[in-house]
């Protein structure tokens, strides 16, 4: 089997030199010229939300902006995700997405046209609206960024940087998807499904954070699943070790990939969490539940380190004692 066709090694050096982890690196710098401490602000670099504090309750703010080459090639798949990125941002911290803002750049009409669909038919199906924001027509370029506002109970919200060592890394992926036809790093798990499918998957962080289950969770977002495992290991400032051969996925050799590919690729709708292995079995069973494949693919070490296992093969990925990910 083709799929099968991997190692650690393979893996490691294709995540290293995966754009979708490399521009990352940039973050720290750009964190240190804009950081300032505020009193009402729990927590904001290296979260998916900024978690400010409103109460009893938490404001949780996001943006997030869609890589231009996504633009150029499916003006209407990049308009899906900009919604679709930011809806998950809120999930992953455990909260309710509330409402958006955007900044659209278009070059044309028909882009425009095509984006601001792709726009309209995520936030239905999330239910989760656009309510304002600002266009530049006639740009000479095309970019398409989204802020979202979403809200949760300060004691509920599930961090980024709360791993522990020994606590059980799960991967949720929903593996009911397509190779997106214009976007091959992108696998489509979402453009098929109604809107109370959606929903509920959406929901599961939710619930999760409201019965105190998770230890952290991120949602997998362009740097794929491993290197999203990175950013919260580097966050949490733990290590880990990865069973390579436990990561959910489709049928690689159906579809003509490589595990490496796989790993890569954004998901769709996919988490990427720690946990208490004594709640192990309940996360799992709730994903599962809303149709989703979850399992143990690893465990959470105090190392600082993070390695690639498969059968007796293993490889260090990434040492944060010396190199990271977004170095915030």
């Amino acid at each position: 089997m083709v799929a099968d066709n991997y190692t650690p090694e393979s893996v490691a050096e294709a995540v290293r030199k995966y754009d979708g982890v490399r521009r990352k690196q940039a973050i720290g710098s750009l964190v240190r010229s804009l950081h300032i401490d505020n009193i009402d602000v729990v927590a904001s670099y290296g979260e998916d939300a900024a978690v400010i504090q409103n109460g009893r309750t938490a404001l949780l703010l996001a943006a997030d902006g869609i890589w231009n080459k996504l633009m150029e090639v499916d003006p209407y798949w990049a308009g899906y995700c900009a919604i679709l990125v930011n809806v998950h941002d809120i999930a992953a911290m455990g909260g309710r997405p509330v409402a958006m803002v955007d900044v659209l750049s278009a070059s044309d009409d028909a882009i425009m046209s095509e984006v601001s669909r792709g726009m309209h038919d995520a936030a239905v199906a999330f239910d989760v609206p656009v309510v304002g924001g600002h266009l530049h027509p006639d740009a000479p370029y095309n970019v398409i960024d989204v802020s979202i506002l979403g809200v949760a109970e300060l004691d509920n919200i599930i961090y980024s940087s709360k791993a522990q060592p020994n606590d059980a890394i799960i991967a949720a992926i929903d593996l009911k998807g397509r190779i997106h036809p214009s976007a091959p790093m992108n696998w489509d798990s979402v453009t098929m499904k109604t809107p109370e499918v959606l929903r509920s998957q959406i929901a599961v962080m939710k619930d999760l954070g409201e019965r105190h289950l998770l230890t952290a969770g991120k949602d997998i977002s362009n740097p794929g699943v491993i290197g999203t495992l990175g950013m919260l290991i580097e966050s949490s400032g733990v290590g880990a070790v990865i069973d390579l051969a436990a990561i959910p996925s489709p049928d690689l050799d159906a579809l003509g990939i490589t595990f490496e590919q796989w790993i890569r690729m954004y998901p769709g709708m996919g988490f990427i969490m720690t946990a208490h292995q004594s709640n192990v079995e309940a996360v799992c069973k709730k994903f599962r539940n809303a149709g989703m494949a979850a399992q143990v693919i690893g465990t959470v070490t105090s190392t600082k380190k993070l390695t690639l296992v498969k059968g007796e093969q293993e490889t260090l990925l990434f040492n944060f004692c010396e190199e990271g990910i977004t170095n915030i």
